[in-house]
């Protein structure tokens, strides 16, 4: 499996197993048995799942199974949106504890906006200051291998780079051919951040897509493995999201093809500035 070396010199697997709407120990059971066995090693889930407990149950009882160890894996979580300010602290140690695990190798400040409050809330840079000097002490202390933040502007960026101690080591934002955040993977390029893409399939609105099919065929793959390459090539990460074991498999059959420059910039000439999750540009 491809790694990528994050800015602290720790090793992240590209390709990791998202884990959004995955609910309930039984499914949560069946895609991680899945992913392990075809060679996922890195899964990615947040406070706002609600399902830390039941992944963090799960790979206690995978793990054997397939002949692994913790230190195997590579799990990232987040905080949460309401736990931004004097409460990040609790919400990082629910998460650890949820999880079941002495370290996370990757935390993540969910949203740069507090819960409950307006975007244009003035209070939001304090906070989001407030909860990363949190995560910076836990990393000191070991308890988080490697931190960072999820849909985070440019600007939010600009702002925590000239505060922080720790550089955030990985950004997670929606990246896919609908979305192609060409300033924000320049700036974290410049800035030593990794960025890794959620949503890379665009909810799903992208494998119908007409030049996304045909790209498919050409290939003889999936439409779902052409955009993950895409994102790939490109030195962006991918945590593609599935409970149906026969689509955890093909999502990372990922590294015995490449797309052509040409079929690339046919990806890239798609961008229409769609956002099908959340747009974080109105948080002050």
């Amino acid at each position: 499996m491809e790694r990528v070396r994050l800015n602290n010199g720790i090793e992240m697997p590209l390709v990791g197993l998202g884990t959004f709407k995955l609910r309930g120990y039984d499914i949560v059971y069946q895609a991680l048995d899945a992913a392990l066995a075809h060679g996922y090693r890195s899964f990615d889930t947040a406070s706002v799942y609600q399902n830390e407990a039941d992944i963090g149950k799960a790979l206690k009882d995978l793990l054997p199974k397939h002949g692994l160890s913790r230190q195997d894996l590579f799990i990232t979580s987040k905080l949460a949106p309401k736990d931004h300010g004097r409460e990040g602290e609790a919400g990082c140690l629910r998460s650890l504890e949820a999880l079941d695990c002495e370290y996370l190798d990757l935390y993540l400040i969910h949203w740069p906006g507090k819960q409950g409050h307006k975007s244009e809330d003035s209070q939001n840079p304090a906070w989001r200051q407030e909860s990363w000097e949190t995560m910076e002490r836990l990393y000191g202390s070991g308890s988080f291998r490697a931190i960072g933040v999820s849909n985070y502007t440019v600007g939010h960026l600009q702002e925590l780079l000239a505060r922080c101690h720790v550089k955030p080591a990985v950004l997670q934002v929606e990246y896919h051919p609908h979305l192609v955040q060409e300033e924000l993977l320049a700036f974290c390029l410049a800035n030593g951040i990794h960025l890794q893409a959620y949503s890379s399939l665009g909810t799903g609105y992208l494998i119908t897509e007409p030049k996304v099919e045909a790209l498919a065929t050409k290939y003889s793959k999936t439409p779902a493995q052409v955009l993950l390459r895409w994102a790939l090539q490109q030195g962006i990460g991918v945590i593609p999201k599935s409970s149906n074991p026969e689509r955890i498999a093909q999502n990372f059959q990922l590294f015995d093809f490449s797309l052509g420059k040409e079929d690339m910039e046919v990806l890239n000439g798609m961008h229409s500035d769609t956002r099908y999750c959340w747009d974080p540009r109105h948080v002050v």
